[in-house]
């Protein structure tokens, strides 16, 4: 891999100054918390209480210890190769295979589009319920907040991560009504907490089946820590500071869930959870409705879930089409979409390409299987997700042949090593119910439309310009 000095490199220069150090613990936890809080404890609290009853917490608590095991290899990656290319950096250095480097990096790619059209439709649902118009159709809103995110992105936004602890605070504020609303519904007789300790399948799965399924599921609401690490070139003192922040802020969102999860089965008869009143709204709404019916938490608490999943989705289109503007800057993909605004120096078709394929997902999956469109798209970005993290996990056990630098994290050999046996466990089609098996149609034909682009660019580069397809500087991906 040649680093071309003094080139222009995926959009930086060997010359270009480093980026400045402005985070410190607090505003790094508050930036994990708040991107691992995001969506998913809205989407999937009511299918995981479905999958397995009154004991939803302990999916959620599975779901954590894995994530955390992910966390152990990241940490060890991004204190030992501290650039911001996440995930596709620590592929290329452990394989050096471009094609997989480029797997790895759409997959994430397709991720934050899928991540983003199920906040979509989510705000969308709650939107609707928030002005009244709960049996109105969502798909067209869900449609326009994407072509919305796609025109303030072209305006060029900037993540502030000041704006990040706002939004955070707003989660914050949500989650602690919800949380709020059951103790009130339990202190007042109308909720039953002897239901946390009931298991009940919605089929004929055993335990360990059912929770494995749940786990699953629940995935999608642990992701969002590894996107930090995408923060290192920003951070103080990274390699003392990373590895309690990351593992701080797990802890905090995992807390969070769980009583959440608590609260929704406290709260909610056990019949009623796996059919909430608007699937697509999430079942937090029901806690707030059934707990509360004398308040008007109700009218309010719709619009709070539009303001704390709309950054969600901002972030994920943001990263998205930066890494797809990235893999074009470095020939991997087609060069047109690297083209950006000459004012607002914003990737214009980075952008459009990455809404395109959002608004094509959700316009298909409506239209598919007979899960919600939420949970086929929540389980696709954790599906994918996984596969990365199982990546990841194997590169940090290849990876430990480099020399390791002094007062860089250091994962005891064994949590990388169940961390993939764990991830790719989850992977399987054993982990789905068969309705949601639409997932693997999803991720592969995103993934099989980049191996197209890919393809389209190798016989680009190959008959045109005669040159190799393959990333120049890894690096600087982002």
């Amino acid at each position: 891999m040649s680093d071309l000095a003094g080139q222009d490199l995926g959009g930086r220069t060997a010359t270009e100054p480093p980026l400045k150090r402005v985070l410190g613990p607090r505003l790094l936890l508050l930036f994990i918390v708040g991107d691992i809080l995001g969506a998913g404890i809205y989407a999937v609290t009511g299918d995981i209480a479905g999958e397995v009853g009154g004991m939803a917490w302990l999916p959620f608590l599975v779901a954590f210890a894995i994530a955390t095991l992910t966390a152990f290899s990241y940490l060890e990656l991004v204190t030992k190769y501290p650039q911001a290319a996440g995930a596709a950096l620590y592929t290329h250095k452990a394989f050096g295979i471009h094609f997989v480097t480029f797997l790895v990096a759409f997959a994430v790619v397709c991720s934050g589009i899928t991540s983003a059209s199920t906040s979509s439709n989510l705000l969308a649902s709650n939107l609707l319920i928030g002005l009244g118009f709960d049996d109105a159709p969502a798909l067209p809103v869900a449609l326009g907040f994407m072509v919305l995110l796609a025109a303030i992105n072209l305006r060029g936004v900037g993540e502030s991560v000041k704006f990040n602890v706002v939004l955070t605070m707003v989660e914050l504020a949500a989650l602690a009504i919800v949380i709020g609303v059951g103790f009130w519904a339990i202190g007042r007789g109308d909720g039953d907490l002897g239901r946390v300790v009931v298991f009940e399948s919605a089929g004929d799965r055993g335990a360990f089946a059912a929770v494995t399924v749940a786990t699953a599921i629940a995935f999608f609401a642990m992701v969002g820590f590894e996107d930090s690490v995408n923060m290192v070139e920003e951070t103080k003192d990274p390699q003392r500071i990373f590895p309690r922040t990351m593992l701080t802020g797990l802890g905090i969102a995992v807390l969070l869930y769980m009583v959440i999860a608590v609260m929704v089965v406290a709260v909610i008869p056990a019949g009623d959870i796996a059919d909430p009143v608007n699937p697509d709204a999430g079942i937090l709404l029901d806690v707030v409705r059934v707990g509360a019916p004398d308040l008007p938490v109700d009218t309010i608490f719709p619009f709070l879930t539009v303001f704390a999943v709309a950054n969600t989705a901002l972030i994920n289109m943001l990263m998205a089409s930066r890494l797809v503007y990235g893999m074009a800057k470095q020939d991997v993909l087609p060069r047109s979409l690297a083209m950006v605004l000459p004012k607002r120096q914003s990737p214009w078709s980075a952008i459009l390409f990455t809404t395109v394929l959002a608004l094509g997902v959700i316009s298909i999956v409506s239209t598919m299987g007979d899960t919600t469109v939420v949970s086929a798209l929540a389980g696709t970005t954790g599906l994918l997700l996984l596969v990365v993290f199982t990546i990841v996990n194997v590169a940090c056990l290849v990876l430990r042949r480099d020399p390791t630098p002094q007062g860089a994290f250091r994962a005891p050999t064994v949590l990388p090593l169940v961390g993939a046996v764990a991830s790719a466990f989850l992977v399987g089609p054993w982990a789905r119910d068969p309705e949601d098996w639409i997932q693997y149609e999803v991720a592969g034909g995103l993934l099989a439309l980049g191996v197209a682009l890919w393809a389209l660019t190798w016989l680009t580069n190959r008959g045109v310009r005669a040159k190799k397809t393959g990333f120049r500087d890894i690096e600087h991906l982002e």
